[in-house]
């Protein structure tokens, strides 16, 4: 069996690649989080190349590939540490598609998947969000009470909605409090939330996967150049010792991320582990390789003028958006628990 990309995907990784490093270089980034804003060309850019619909079906403006795609897309969005309201775009299509009706679908996803109505998605108490990204800018914001499990979501046009920005840790993109100031007016999504939730999750994962990656790569580069009594640091036997956590913890967070974007495309059974998993190691690794790099760059990685800081502010939103890695992590036990159950020989009794 091949667990290769095919041509198709190993297109699209190539063509990200090229066009971040090109349009989305640290020094936007620094640009676009001390400015505030995001760049428009950019945006206009990634929905001409029909990114922005890349794993909605065709026949709602999309492109009609998968998650997998997708999330190829979205490891190199983070890789760049972009900013963009793309993910969040991206993670309320997933929602809509996997949990709306029909009429929903139709309405909602040919303005996400062109750009032209973008959409978002927070998890709320009692119809307020108090982290919902780009929710300044969309034209729709969906809205999920009671957590992963046992939910229900209501779709708001945001003049139904409050919304106060929000400054987080992370100045790379645009988040927003929001509050249905009269919940009845939110339009329900008809259908199970839970494969669209787990969509959703896999986007974010996926995007911390790339996180993880750019702050191996910057560090292990550094490490290489930065030299201590005459000997580079990287051979210095803790900070080796780092670097191999480090990638052990992305390349674990790239398997499950990619096994979960497979599973959601492929195997709707192995979706609820896939994408629970995926959360749970691309958070881990997130947080703690973008902390390592921090670490590992010395005095200067603690500076303003260093860029691994952006890495770590945006891997700490990431894994803060929607269900965090414990829940997660009790949600796998569940289902072990569950299988183990199923196939003892009191039940097969």
């Amino acid at each position: 069996m091949n667990f290769d990309f095919t041509d198709d995907q190993r297109e699209i990784k190539r063509t990200a690649r090229e066009l971040l490093t090109a349009r989305s270089s640290m020094g936007r980034v620094r640009a676009a989080a001390e400015g505030g804003g995001y760049d428009d060309a950019l945006w206009h850019e990634l929905v001409g190349l029909g990114w922005s619909g890349i794993a909605i079906d065709e026949q709602y403006g999309g492109q009609g590939l998968g998650v997998l795609e997708l999330a190829i897309l979205l490891e190199e969005l983070g890789y760049a540490v972009t900013p963009s309201r793309f993910l969040s775009n991206a993670a309320a299509g997933l929602l809509i598609e996997a949990s709306g009706s029909d009429e929903q679908r139709a309405r909602l996803l040919p303005g996400i998947a062109d750009g032209s109505a973008t959409a978002t998605l927070a998890f709320a108490r009692d119809g307020v969000a108090e982290l919902v990204g780009d929710a300044d800018s969309a034209a729709h914001v969906v809205l999920i009470e009671d957590g992963l499990t046992d939910a229900t979501a209501t779709i708001h046009a945001t003049a139904e909605l409050e919304i106060e920005p929000r400054e987080t840790v992370d100045p790379t993109r645009c988040f927003a409090r929001v509050r249905a100031a009269s919940p009845e007016l939110g339009e329900p999504l008809v259908g199970t939330l839970a494969p669209g939730l787990d969509r959703a999750e896999i986007a974010l994962a996926a995007e911390l996967t790339g996180l993880a990656q750019r702050a191996l790569d910057m560090t292990v580069a550094y490490v290489k150049e930065r030299r201590q009594f005459g000997t580079p640091v990287g051979a210095f036997q803790a900070v080796a010792h780092h670097c191999a956590q480090m990638l052990m913890e992305t390349e674990g967070a790239r398997s499950a991320t990619y096994f979960a974007a497979w599973a959601a495309d492929a195997d709707p059974e192995a979706l609820p582990r896939g994408a629970s998993l995926a959360k749970t190691a691309a958070s881990d690794a997130g947080l703690h390789a973008t902390a390592a790099a921090i670490q590992l760059h010395g005095g200067i990685g603690f500076t303003w003028e260093a860029d691994v800081h952006w890495l770590y502010k945006r891997a700490h939103v990431d894994a803060a958006q929607l269900a965090p890695a414990r829940v997660h992590r009790a949600r796998v036990a569940r289902l072990a628990a569950a299988g183990i159950a199923r196939s003892s020989p009191a039940a097969a009794a």
